[in-house]
């Protein structure tokens, strides 16, 4: 049987904070689980906020290294979403074209890149250009 991906842990300095950014930019509102951990559901692998303080852990986080990559039905609607709630979209380039712009990538996918309220690194993908390597 395949494994399937089941969780992403996104470390955040501030669970409200980041509760209130990814139901805005998600459209769901998630579910607080702990005093540092809040879920959302993204088909079937669930986005773990989570603020080590919040669970009684003494060290403020850094963000991830990598961006985490999320399809979705309406690229557009989605970059919305993402200036409205604070994201920063990205100033530099992917091969060429601005990250923080939609644009149709070498290798397929239209998407666009941004940057959480953290610093987490994020890449949304029109779901219907979705690249896997195949």
């Amino acid at each position: 049987m395949t494994p399937t991906l089941f969780r992403i842990i996104l470390p955040v300095r501030d669970i409200e904070q980041a509760a209130r950014f990814y139901a805005a930019v998600l459209g769901m509102p998630g579910i607080r689980v702990s005093g540092g951990r809040h879920y959302f559901n993204c088909d079937g692998t669930i986005l773990a906020c989570f603020w080590p303080r919040g669970d009684d852990e003494d060290y403020d986080p850094e963000p991830n290294p990598q961006d985490i990559y999320f399809a979705v039905d309406d690229l557009e609607a989605c970059r919305h979403r993402c200036v409205d709630a604070g994201a920063a979209l990205d100033v530099g380039e992917v091969h060429g074209a601005p990250a923080g712009e939609i644009v149709t990538r070498p290798w397929g996918e239209r998407s666009f890149y941004a940057h959480d309220p953290f610093g987490n690194k994020l890449c949304f993908v029109d779901r219907s250009t979705c690249f896997t390597g195949g």
